[in-house]
């Protein structure tokens, strides 16, 4: 037998493929003749005749049952593409008809969803009512292999260095940047700016995923970074410096007016503060037209970030 690709084309139907994806599945020809509610000859009629048409036997036959044989299971891993592809191109064509619908599931840190995502995800809901957001606060590093592992179909994170983005595909989202907050009484408060070396001799309070940010920062100067507190929000953090205990590094939009009274903000001088914010969605799969409008929205609005805060006084 010689593979024929136009007797495959023309002649094997969609029913067929699924009839033989059941019956590497089930095991037995008989299984997946009641899995797909024909008769079990029709069936094993069937998958001959795909044999035929291929060229080759895909199945092999056991008393014990069916297994593929490599040209089966090469057709599995094509079957299962397709019905894949199927299922996109319905989806997608039910959006003109339906609506778009659905659930999207979005992944990101609470200082990126505070200033930003929640306003947007909010216009989003009311711009498509029948589309569910799911949203799941994670710390920064773990929004990317959230949705690498595909346990998300949207992740919205800042970044940082040596994060794997390998298995995302990556669209520019936001920039803002980070700033020094320090208590108003504290002498550095009078600065119009800092550097990550003026703020190493201080008690310097970080949040999760600054650590890494701040040891590699406190390596290129020689020095170790040996953190007293290490917090999981930026609220915590900010109050610390409101109780004289430290000083912390803080995108500036999470940094409200009504806290100027105790603590300065002020500009931080390193590369690294820019905080350059993106989307992630999963590299190789097709996203649903649900995902797919979501996206398009958070792209829609200003590459830069307003950050809902006035200039903070100085000194």
């Amino acid at each position: 037998m010689t593979f024929n690709r136009l007797h495959l084309i023309r002649q094997v139907d969609l029913f067929t493929l699924r009839l033989f994806l059941s019956a590497v599945e089930e095991q037995q020809i008989g299984r997946a003749a009641i899995r797909e509610n024909i008769a079990a000859s029709t069936a094993t009629k069937r998958i001959q005749d795909l044999e035929e048409i291929a060229g080759i036997e895909l199945l092999e036959r056991t008393p014990k049952g069916v297994a593929p044989t490599p040209a089966g299971e090469v057709l599995v891993r094509c079957i299962r593409a397709i019905f894949g592809n199927l299922d996109d191109m319905r989806a997608q064509i039910a959006a003109f008809t339906e609506g778009v619908r659905g659930e999207v599931s979005v992944a990101s840190a609470r200082t990126i969803i505070a200033p930003f995502l929640a306003r947007e995800l909010g216009d989003f809901a009311r711009d498509f009512p029948r589309v569910d957001l799911v949203v799941r606060e994670v710390e920064n590093a773990d929004i990317v292999q959230a949705v690498t592992q595909g346990e998300c179909d949207i992740g919205v994170f800042a970044v940082v260095r040596d994060l794997d983005l390998s298995g995302v595909e990556t669209i520019p989202y936001r920039t803002d940047r980070l700033v020094a907050v320090v208590p108003r009484t504290h002498p550095l408060s009078e600065r119009k700016s800092v550097s990550f070396e003026d703020l190493m001799p201080e008690n310097l309070i970080a949040v999760g995923a600054m650590n890494a940010t701040f040891a590699a920062a406190a390596r290129r100067l020689g020095s170790e970074y040996k953190p007293k507190y290490s917090v999981r929000s930026s609220g915590v953090a900010i109050s610390l410096v409101q109780a004289g205990l430290g000083v912390t590094v803080q995108p500036e939009c999470v940094v409200g007016l009504e806290l100027f009274d105790r603590v300065a903000a002020i500009d931080l001088t390193e590369p690294w503060a820019k905080r350059i914010i993106q989307i992630a969605t999963p590299r190789g799969r097709t996203q649903s037209p649900a995902a797919m409008a979501l996206v398009k929205q958070l792209v829609s609005g200003p590459a830069e970030a307003a950050g809902g805060n006035a200039t903070p006084p100085q000194g």
